[in-house]
């Protein structure tokens, strides 16, 4: 989901074969190099999703990254990322790291996901999150307490700036290595295609540009 509508980039784009059929990714069109390389750590490289719970293509994208995540080397480090483009979005943003501050957000992600987009459920606001949550196993209590939670805040705060350093304008994201960004929208290269191959064609540009950043390590 973009900042303003996501789907414009898929309609918008001039028509083009895939680069990946001819000689790599394309760098300024299926991939950006970012001006200025962000702190990384020494000896692996790093790659983060951006995303946003209530994003459908986010949700589309989910089983796809996931796989593709678990089978990642031992030097690729990989986590998620939630955005806060907005009032909302930043309510989902807590929820995210107060579930990740119980050690519960990974196995809870798959029933929010469905509850969002095959429900039609907000989970905008930290009561019906709670509720929701409950029968899940999270305790309410303690789940208002991470919510509210200072080190909750610090990590919502330590998300944005990373999403701004990476000049995040939407959603789902790919960024690797602190240097490039990639999502299934800029992978297209023009082509109008489905979600699950928007996000195939993204998960190949993202192996391309690990390679990229350990070469430059």
């Amino acid at each position: 989901m973009k900042r303003r509508d996501f789907s414009a980039l898929l309609a918008s784009a001039p028509l083009a074969g895939t680069a990946l059929a001819q000689g790599g990714p394309v760098e300024g069109r299926q991939y950006l190099v970012l001006s200025q390389a962000l702190p990384t750590t020494p000896g692996k490289v790093e790659v983060v999703e951006f995303f946003w719970y209530g994003c459908p293509h986010c949700y589309a994208f989910e089983p796809a990254i996931e796989a593709w995540a678990k089978q990642l080397p031992a030097d690729v480090a990989f986590r998620k990322v939630h955005v806060a483009f907005r009032a909302n979005v930043k309510i989902h943003q807590r929820m995210f790291y107060a579930l990740e501050a119980l050690g519960k957000e990974a196995v809870t992600r798959p029933a929010i996901f469905n509850a969002m987009h095959q429900q039609g459920l907000a989970l905008d606001d930290a009561k019906s999150q709670a509720k929701f949550l409950s029968p899940l196993g999270i305790d309410p209590t303690k789940y208002q307490e991470a919510y509210n939670s200072f080190g909750v805040q610090t990590k919502c705060t330590q998300a944005e700036k990373l999403s701004e350093a990476y000049r995040i304008e939407g959603v789902p994201s790919i960024g690797v290595g602190g240097r490039f960004l990639t999502s299934p929208s800029q992978a297209a290269a023009g082509q109008r295609l489905s979600e699950l191959e928007l996000g195939q064609k993204a998960l190949q540009i993202a192996d391309f540009l690990i390679q990229r950043a350990r070469a430059k390590a």
